[in-house]
């Protein structure tokens, strides 16, 4: 995504746009108004009597509201502007609405002609960023003072109705105002833009589900403040990881969407912009991130994708009874069926990953009743690991795609096309079983068998799980292992080679715990030496194979998520030190970005370029990232729940200083947690 766009949003809807607050949608620029995965508006041009505005300053609020500060023509110094306006926007029950004010500065009445450009090409959020040529067919309607645009292609249609709440001259391409406005006089109007799902009666779809109306904005203020008032406080000497948190904490709460299915419970969309919509792997992953600051958005998302589970055996959209799906959308492409996302279960990791964030949030909360009330769901997760991701019957959970035409070749989360290579550059032929993969389902069964003999009263079952997971161990340690190099390779392939790339996927293995503490020491040091570490944090493939790239998401660049789970697994086996490296390094690249991480970003040593370069196509805010600094911090202080307690062991980088962490909720209640660098400082003699 762009750097200098800018954002509203709440959930799945959102509103980018360049920096005077104009909407011009290109390929290269995904801005515009975005809802139920479709661009509403892809052009929202303000000009002034004939002349662009440029910003003089912008304000965010937290999401919920924008001001721009705007003058005609390019600001100078030589001359005072003699007009401005402000562009003040925001969603409130579901529409977007700007507040659009002109100024007169000069001492004489002055004649304006304000102008908005408006238009629509009701591009589904898959499509934007490609060329295609729509389906269907366009139209555009002056009616009562307002302008409706709308596309329809049989019987799905989409509209977008612009209305203004002073009069307006109206015409098919946009609204324009004719003003006279007095010495120092000013002039307001308020915009509404409404994005409508129309059936074949006309009538909003959405308006027929039994849901709770959409928040106005007074609503999303006060619903944050809650929010943030619910969260553990923290207190920190580096200014950084303090205003990250902060940063965090507020992303995720606007990132927060309530499902149709589950209209009365919140699960955080994967990200702006390519995936605003229900995700598995990302609503699991940020959900067990955040454990420790909002254990609720676990439970709507184990129940939201429990609900969801696959059923059948459907090629198309890779669904087999068990899987949990990888997303769910509502686009055009996705109505008639040029794309599986309805949902679609091209995943490997998210079934195994469903049952790890069961076990998590128990021992977390502490709340039975979900573990019992998803007994089955998780059952047939873990049987789904067994009778269908064991794709040739060796013990191994593997990915192939079966819709051929539009599915997903790459089905862990390095799942771009190229992702999955050997050294020297070839291709992992399928199927393929990635290693983080083996060390999810092994997580997964240790993980079932606690809830089989604690809850479900099956220690059989129990004990079945635990040999299986044994014999994984194991069986993985001996096939995955490469003496040579001291690490374990990336993936088998379908011929059972070994795929020799290093890369940051053996960082989970520490994480589930499927690494003898004889070899932790070696992938420890491979994942802190300078091919895996660039400073900042652990690339996605290391320098010096065939196919590293900085900026490629997959074959170099550094992702947050992917650092914060390689960090507690570093913690975990004992390696406070590394952990600490990398919580610091994260949080360091945050603070270049004004608290908020991206999904991605580039590989370069810290060295070369003394500040961290953002991917240009990564997601900001993306859920993931949001979450990882919450982790780190779980990480450097040692959070670790055990029964009605929580254990703590801060490790923390002297960089933090004193870290202090208030209110931490659990089935402990609320419990304050602080730890101090400066004292490990002290005794290190710096």
């Amino acid at each position: 995504m762009k750097d200098n766009l800018v954002r509203v949003l709440d959930g799945n809807i959102f509103v980018l746009s360049a920096d005077n607050g104009d909407l011009e949608a290109t390929v290269a620029n995904p801005c515009g108004f975005f809802d139920f995965d479709t661009r509403f508006l892809s052009r929202w041009r303000l000009s002034l009597n004939g002349e662009a505005l440029h910003p003089l300053s912008i304000a965010e609020r937290d999401h919920v509201m924008l001001r721009f500060f705007l003058v005609p023509g390019r600001p100078t110094h030589y001359v005072d502007a003699k007009s401005s306006v402000i562009r003040e926007r925001t969603i409130t029950g579901g529409a977007f609405v700007e507040r659009l004010t002109v100024i007169n500065h000069h001492h004489e009445p002055v004649d304006f002609t304000v102008r908005l450009d408006v238009a629509s090409d009701f591009a589904p959020l898959l499509s934007v960023g490609h060329e295609r040529v729509p389906a269907g067919r366009f139209y555009r309607q002056v009616e009562d003072g307002r302008l409706r645009l709308g596309y329809l292609r049989e019987r799905f249609r989409r509209e977008t109705l612009v209305s203004s709440s002073e009069p307006v001259g109206v015409d098919e391409q946009g609204l324009t105002y004719a003003l006279r406005l007095g010495p120092k006089e000013t002039w307001t109007t308020n915009l509404r833009v409404e994005a409508l799902v129309l059936g074949p009666d006309g009538r909003d779809v959405r308006d027929l589900l039994d849901r709770p109306p959409r928040r106005t904005t007074a609503q999303r203020q006060e619903d944050l403040h809650a929010w943030l008032a619910r969260a553990p406080t923290l207190s920190c000497d580096w200014d950084a990881a303090a205003s990250t948190y902060r940063r965090s904490l507020v992303d995720l709460a606007a990132l927060r969407y309530s499902p149709l299915t589950l209209p009365d419970q919140v699960i955080p969309a994967a990200g702006l912009p390519w995936a605003a919509t229900i995700t598995g792997r990302d609503s699991i992953v940020t959900s067990f991130e955040a454990l420790s600051v909002a254990p609720e958005l676990a439970a709507a998302t184990l129940r939201m994708l429990g609900i969801d589970q696959g059923a059948v055996r459907d090629d198309f959209r890779d669904e087999e009874p068990g899987k949990i799906l990888r997303e769910f959308r509502y686009g055009e492409t996705v109505a008639f069926e040029e794309h599986p996302e309805s949902p679609y279960f091209g995943s490997a990791d998210t079934t195994p990953l469903y049952v790890i964030l069961l076990d998590e949030y128990e021992r977390w909360t502490g709340d039975a009743d979900l573990v019992r009330d998803f007994e089955d769901e998780a059952r047939a997760a873990l049987r789904w690991i067994d009778e269908y991701g064991d794709l040739l019957g060796d013990g191994y959970l593997r990915y192939r795609r079966r819709n051929e035409r539009t599915g997903c070749d790459n089905q862990g989360w390095k799942d771009s096309p190229d992702a999955i290579c050997h050294a020297d550059g070839r291709l992992a032929e399928p199927p393929v079983a990635t290693c983080e993969l083996q060390g999810y389902a092994y997580d997964a069964k240790l993980r079932g068998a606690r809830l089989a003999r604690e809850f479900w009263h099956d220690p059989g079952y129990a004990d079945e799980l635990e040999r299986q997971a044994a014999a994984l161990r194991d069986r993985f340690n001996r096939d995955f292992w490469m003496a040579d190099r001291g690490h374990y390779a990336l993936a088998l392939d379908g011929a059972g080679e070994q795929v020799d790339a290093l890369a940051s996927n053996m960082g989970h293995l520490l994480w589930s715990g499927i690494v003898p503490q004889s070899r932790a020491a070696r992938v420890a040091a491979h994942l802190m030496g300078p091919e895996l570490f660039s400073g900042w944090g652990v690339r996605t493939l290391a320098t010096g194979q065939a196919r590293y790239n900085p900026l490629s998401h997959h074959l170099g660049a550094v992702w947050p998520f992917d650092n914060a789970l390689i960090a507690w697994g570093l913690r975990r086996y004992g390696f406070t030190e590394e952990a600490g490296r990398i919580a610091e390094g994260i949080i360091a690249v945050a603070g270049h970005f004004r608290g908020r991480l991206p999904g991605s970003f580039a590989g370069y040593d810290r060295d070369l370029t003394d500040y961290p370069v953002r991917c240009p196509t990564a997601n900001s805010p993306q859920a993931m990232a949001t979450g990882a600094p919450f982790l780190l911090l779980r990480a450097v202080l040692g959070l670790e729940p055990a029964g009605r307690h929580l254990l703590m062991a801060p490790r923390v980088p002297a960089r933090f200083g004193r870290v202090e962490l208030l209110d931490v909720p659990g089935r402990w209640g609320r419990i304050d947690v602080i730890g101090s660098g400066l004292d490990r400082a002290a005794r290190d003699g710096r």
